[in-house]
């Protein structure tokens, strides 16, 4: 989940997951999310990308790392 701000100055936190495409526009952001819900916000479309960006990280930060050659080693 992220956080933004709508252009009214109200919190709104979007699943990550869910975003589809960003559309810039002057001094805002539409989120288009998977879900066909829209949402105009403040943040650049750049300053969005860092946050999903950051949230993935936080996500993924404790799978263990992938051998890709497990199970096929020559004997």
């Amino acid at each position: 989940m992220i956080s933004l701000t709508r252009l009214n100055g109200a919190p709104v936190t979007l699943n990550a997951e869910l975003i589809e495409a960003l559309e810039a526009a002057p001094n805002q952001t539409v989120v288009h999310l998977a879900t066909s819900n829209r949402y105009v916000v403040r943040e650049s479309v750049d300053a969005i990308v860092e946050k999903v960006i950051e949230y993935r990280r936080k996500v993924n930060s404790g799978a263990k790392a992938v051998n890709p050659i497990q199970g096929f080693e020559r004997t």
